[in-house]
């Protein structure tokens, strides 16, 4: 596959914004990733898409840029199983960055052990049919079963209409469960309604955590995170803060820096975290998602 970016892809902001909110002393930025940059972390010849660089300098200048302490990086489709940008992100952060890996089924507990070392505490299982091919439960479940003993989670991607029929799956496996950005609700439907109903039944029998991030992914009307708009969202919002107030000791929060595949637009991260005040509305509820719970989570040590 050619080296060059996606048509269309869209780069990540480069001039966010003062965030108005502060953030609590400790918060984690509990969902980000790194890409390359490619010249020195080739991506994987099967990805399905080639992304603008966004290394671990850039990451970690958002970071201080938004007056946070931590990260916690997710391995990007785009790097496949190759976890190598992720562990020298990791190896670079001090101690202040945890990761997510992706591993193969025949992952090796040596490996398993190399990852932990550097700070990886848990694996990403995508079952987003548009970045993945079809996700081999056997291999998962095999998988899951060798992370176990190391105290690590698995991270779930799926869109909402998917999850009636990966529920009993999810449920079987023998490791915590975190759930990407709400498992991609429909905006458009009823926070009271049936499917998100369905949804918050899943998490509680499951015990799973949820991250209600990237709101710039499941709006449909806006307004965006742009220009300095201290309301963006506000179609995500009433979801977001559903799950914050029914779970608010397993909720985090992450910015999904640098964006992957958004073709609508690049929100400014800086307003993306004035954003929290709106779904989590007391300091409460703040202090929770964005620090007690990710340490909790990723430095129980701590």
């Amino acid at each position: 596959m050619s080296t060059e970016v996606t048509p269309g892809w869209l780069p990540w902001h480069p001039d966010p914004s003062e965030p108005t909110f502060t953030a609590p002393d400790g918060a984690v930025d509990a969902h980000c990733h790194v890409f390359g940059p490619a010249a020195q972390f080739p991506f994987a010849p099967e990805r399905k898409y080639t992304p603008v660089d966004a290394g671990k300098d850039q990451l970690f200048a958002l970071r201080e840029h938004l007056g946070l302490s931590r990260n916690v990086i997710v391995q990007a489709t785009c790097h496949g199983s190759d976890n190598s940008a992720l562990v020298d992100a990791l190896r670079a952060s001090g101690g202040r960055a945890r990761g997510v890996a992706t591993v193969d089924a025949g992952v090796t507990r040596e490996e398993l052990e190399r990852l932990h070392e550097a700070g990886v505490r848990g694996v990403r299982f995508n079952f987003v049919k548009r970045l993945v091919d079809a996700a081999p439960t056997e291999a998962l479940e095999a998988i899951a079963v060798k992370i176990a003993p190391l105290g690590w989670h698995v991270v779930l991607y799926f869109e909402a209409p998917d999850l009636p029929e990966l529920a009993d799956f999810f449920l079987s496996l023998p490791v915590p469960l975190v759930i990407d950005h709400m498992g991609r609700p429909d905006v458009t439907k009823d926070p009271d309604g049936p499917e998100f109903a369905g949804f918050l039944d899943f998490a509680a029998r499951s015990g799973a955590w949820v991250k209600v991030s990237c709101p710039e992914r499941l709006t449909k009307t806006g307004p965006r995170a742009l220009d300095g708009e201290q309301h963006a969202y506000t179609d995500v919002v009433p979801f977001a803060r559903e799950v914050v107030e029914t779970f608010p000791d397993r909720v985090l929060w992450g910015t999904d820096w640098p964006h992957p595949n958004l073709t609508d637009h690049m929100p400014d991260d800086g307003l993306l975290l004035d954003h929290v005040q709106h779904i989590a509305v007391t300091a409460e509820h703040q202090h929770a998602l964005l620090v007690d719970n990710p340490m909790r989570l990723y430095w129980p040590e701590e």
